[in-house]
């Protein structure tokens, strides 16, 4: 029969330095190798036994691999803040001072950049970018829409401003980013309440079409009728993003019951999924342009 890993108390249900371990006789090499310890980073171990989040990951990093003055960045630091959510086994971004140097690590992206005063927090003990630098980050190291689905979130959640993040930039005018993170806050909107939808309305006013209104409220009368992901009010034209959750049958039967609603009361309602998002984003262009183009005129006074 074979014989079972050494699990010392100690170290269960911890992340811990192997070297230390070894070091303080608890295991040996050998004893890191086996089923009870999963290898995280060089030299970082946890129990196996243990469910490695992505914040797991984050306060390992800052505890024992990168050096003073560093912090959790990008779309790691806004994983932290709960606006996006990186597997855990996504590469984290590690925001480093100009002068710092760190060596290539596994499982890390190194970012070497200019750190002000109050660009790193103290976040349940993990220290990251402040909200204000990470959306910086996230401008200069995603592309445009990527960069606006985190800032919308952000947003949303109270956690900066559209003018605190443009006084951001402008009083960093000059410095590489800053023209980065203007255009992304001037397509941020708060409203959005999905990654898709976000990415539906930064794509659509990147082909060129109107800002649209986020969850814009259709009333009678004074009373609520329904609210629309995106709108055009002026044009009576809304774009719904249909997501996983509808999977729920009877979410479809309130939603489609609504947007019947919305059809009969003269406005034209777009759907718009994943798929069609990924494989034939022209040709749902082309059916909001042929809406809004339609009901333009339908509506210009004679």
């Amino acid at each position: 029969m074979p014989k079972a890993p050494r699990r010392p108390p100690q170290l269960r249900g911890r992340v811990f330095r192997g070297s230390i371990a070894v070091s303080g006789g608890l295991l040996t090499r050998n004893d890191l190798r086996s089923s009870a310890w999963r290898p995280l980073f060089r030299d970082v171990y946890a129990d196996a036994q243990v469910d490695v989040t992505h914040t797991i990951r984050c306060a390992a990093i800052g505890r024992w691999l990168v050096p003073p003055g560093s912090a959790i960045a990008g779309r790691a630091a806004a994983g932290l803040y709960g606006c996006a959510s990186p597997a855990a086994n996504e590469p984290v971004d590690v925001l480093i001072p100009t002068a710092t140097r760190v060596g290539r690590i596994t499982g890390l992206r190194i970012h070497s950049g200019e750190v002000d005063p109050g660009d790193i927090l103290d976040r349940g003990g993990v220290r990251v970018t402040s909200p204000a630098r990470t959306c910086w980050d996230l401008a200069c190291w995603l592309d445009v829409i990527e960069a606006v689905v985190v800032i919308d979130a952000m947003l949303a959640r109270r956690l900066t401003t559209v003018p605190v993040l443009r006084e951001y930039a402008l009083s960093r005018a000059g410095r590489r980013g800053w023209r980065s993170l203007l255009r992304a806050v001037d397509l941020a909107d708060a409203g959005a309440e999905s990654p898709q939808e976000s990415r539906t309305r930064v794509r659509l006013v990147l082909a060129g079409l109107p800002r649209p209104q986020t969850q814009w409220v259709v009333a009678e009368q004074g009373r609520f009728v329904a609210r629309l992901d995106l709108a055009w009010p002026q044009f009576r034209v809304a774009v719904e993003y249909d997501g996983l959750w509808h999977d729920d049958v009877e979410q479809i039967h309130r939603d489609r019951r609504r947007l019947n609603r919305l059809l009969g009361g003269d406005w034209i309602v777009l759907h718009v999924t994943a798929k069609r998002l990924r494989e034939d984003f022209d040709g749902f262009l082309a059916e909001v342009r042929a809406a809004l183009r339609a009901r333009s005129r339908s509506l210009r006074p004679r």
